[in-house]
């Protein structure tokens, strides 16, 4: 399946927010992951696992490890608009990746789950085709068509073949320029939504994000979930929807990548034909810069689960900021997934407290985070609490070895290829490279900018950075041995 929901840029370094933390299930729950779509169409078939689409042939073909041997061309149409293409001709595949800014955090008030709404049904027909025409008519090309909405944007792919993008890209302009909003798909759409949220209100992990999202923004847009609330999804009407998508697709800020087998000339076609149709547009809405609240709280919405989750966090670098390398190296040093990180040696394998233990920095456009989460059983939640304020305290105190440095800056960059295996994949680092402002190069810099990060340097940085008192948690379950500081903001 090809997700859809949260950005998911599947590179080190470039991924924008985790799932579980910032974007709780969405109305497109039906297609895959929470918040997620299906791929329309049978090209289906050539994936291995979710966004594992093309697979060793670009890898072998486009890459060299530890470099990225890549040639990113930058390509502008008649129209003005722009986009960065790499070219690989192994495979007749060609992959639009693509981003407006501006997503559910300019939610109309009390009309949370808009973008998400709109996110399900670009496909629901457009143009001249309703529903089951629009889907037959991709099923047909053999292409996969997705959106999402996230915090700060709204963005989207089209994947087909070479011999039919010219038909596919003609879906995909139809959907963004034409899009429905057919009454009987907003309905079914809007009932899938409210299904994904009933099912949201039983899960302890979504649970546990949103209520530490909410008690850190609490009124702020990051506070919310892009979903929204049943109630807010109730008042969505159609003209809430096609106003959103009238607001909101247009070329201002518009960031394109281009990856496959079409050449420079073809692919400015390309995207004149898709975008170029599209208003000029306004920059993205004001959006006030926010900080989550800092004073180190410990809140608990009880539950009757034999298990409770833990979701934690700190204020955190924002992706312009100067020690963005040095958080980012530290960050896996502490809180790195597999059995990397300080927090998995001492949780799990040291005393079999959880089965797994990470953390993440994530970059929002308005704020900063560092955020992590572990599950254990009701009795011993105090004891991995205690724990993760220790290791806190640690980083803070004394900051990296020279080893785990070493270590870290070595898996980061030698990692990072890896995450480059199909015209899919990198697309969406040349949308997030140009969305970053990073640089047409960056790739070629990027493992300098991370291996030039020095022991002085990271400690430094640890010790401004990680904060234990400002560290708080949210605990959904029903955990014995802890004791809430105060009441949660609001109750999930």
């Amino acid at each position: 399946m090809i997700p859809k929901g949260q950005k998911n840029t599947p590179c080190p370094g470039l991924s924008r927010v985790p799932t579980s933390f910032a974007a709780p299930a969405s109305a497109a729950s039906r297609r895959g992951w929470p918040g997620q779509a299906r791929p329309r169409g049978g090209f289906g078939s050539w994936s291995l696992f979710q966004l594992l689409c093309v697979g060793l042939a670009t890898t072998l073909l486009l890459f060299s490890p530890p470099a990225v041997a890549m040639q990113i061309q930058p390509v502008a149409g008649a129209s003005g608009v722009e986009a960065w293409l790499v070219e690989d001709h192994s495979v007749p595949v060609v992959t639009i990746r693509f981003a407006f800014p501006g997503g559910a955090a300019l939610d109309p008030a009390g009309k949370r789950g808009t973008a998400s709404m709109v996110a399900s049904l670009l496909d629901e027909g457009a143009g001249p085709y309703d529903t089951v025409e629009f889907h037959g008519r991709l099923d047909d090309l053999a292409g996969q068509l997705r959106f999402s909405a996230t915090q700060d944007g709204f963005d989207g792919s089209l994947r087909s073949l070479t011999q039919n993008l010219s038909e596919a890209a003609e879906l995909l302009r139809l959907a963004l320029a034409e899009p429905r909003f057919a009454p009987d798909a907003v309905e079914r759409i809007r009932a899938e939504t409210l299904a994904g949220l009933a099912r949201q209100a039983k899960n302890p992990r979504s649970l546990s994000g949103r209520l530490w999202m909410y008690d850190a923004f609490e009124k702020h847009p990051y506070g919310s979930g892009i979903d929204g609330t049943e109630t807010s999804v109730v008042a969505i009407t159609r003209d809430d929807l096609a106003g959103f998508a009238a607001a909101r697709f247009h070329r201002a800020g518009l960031t394109i990548g281009v990856v496959g087998d079409i050449g420079k000339t073809e692919a400015a076609a390309l995207i004149d034909r898709v975008f170029g149709g599209l208003p000029l547009g306004i920059a993205e809405g004001e959006i006030a810069d926010a900080k989550p609240l800092d004073d180190g709280a410990l809140v608990v919405s009880r539950a009757a689960v034999p298990q409770s989750v833990v979701t934690f966090g700190q204020n955190g670098p924002k992706r312009d900021d100067p020690v963005w390398y040095a958080a980012y190296v530290l960050n896996d040093i502490l809180g790195g997934s597999g059995f990397r990180g300080r927090l998995m040696k001492e949780i799990r394998e040291k005393r079999g407290l959880a089965y797994g233990v990470s953390t993440q920095l994530v970059p929002y456009r308005h704020a900063g985070l560092i955020v992590g989460s572990v599950a254990t059983e009701n009795g011993r939640v105090g004891e991995s609490i205690a724990l993760v304020r220790e290791e806190w305290q640690r980083m803070r105190e004394d900051g990296p070895t020279a080893a785990e440095l070493e270590d870290a800056k070595t898996y980061l960059t030698g990692s990072f290829p890896l995450g480059l295996d199909s015209t899919l994949h990198i697309a969406g680092v040349l949308v997030q490279m140009q969305q970053d402002k990073l640089g047409i190069d960056y790739l070629d810099r990027r493992a300098g900018l991370i291996g030039g990060v020095t022991l002085d340097e990271a400690r430094a940085v640890a010790k401004k950075l990680f904060d234990p008192a400002a560290l708080s948690f949210a605990i959904v379950g029903d955990p014995a041995d802890v004791k809430p500081t105060r009441p949660p903001r609001q109750q999930f």
